[in-house]
């Protein structure tokens, strides 16, 4: 059972398989969102996403980042924020280039505003165009 389907620019179908969520700055407990503080979060994602599934190859979709108007100007900066929502999950498909594989898969890491998983090519700008058949593996039951 798939969580959620998004149809890629390329017109291939991909499936949401599983997905792991937490809040962007639930640990930010001193300062304020920044290019510093934002730089290490995606990072930091990024790594969490490799670590959690090593065998399987990892993209990042990168974030949108927002300077808002009234925002904070401090030692650190301007204010800048992402999405509140991070994301790393596993998707699959048909295969990419083997005839004897049964799918291909990626894990993705991405921001998006809100919990929610419906809709997450409009939710995600990036996800949509991902190059799935440059970046995924193709794997065997």
């Amino acid at each position: 059972m798939s969580l959620t389907r998004v149809l890629l620019t390329s017109g291939r179908s991909i499936r949401l398989d599983e997905v792991r969520m937490s809040s962007t700055y639930g640990g930010l407990l001193e300062g304020y969102p920044c290019r510093r503080v934002n730089d290490w979060s995606i990072r930091s994602l990024r790594d969490a996403a490799v670590r959690q599934y090593p065998s399987l190859p990892v993209h990042l979709v990168e974030p949108v980042r927002e300077l808002p108007e009234d925002g904070h100007r401090g030692l650190m900066g301007p204010e800048e924020r992402l999405p509140l929502v991070r994301c790393v999950g596993l998707f699959s498909s048909h295969p990419v280039g083997r005839d004897d594989a049964d799918f291909s898969q990626l894990v993705v890491a991405w921001y998006q505003p809100g919990p929610e998983l419906a809709d997450l090519a409009a939710a995600v700008p990036g996800l949509a165009e991902l190059p799935w058949d440059g970046l995924a593996r193709d794997c065997d039951y």
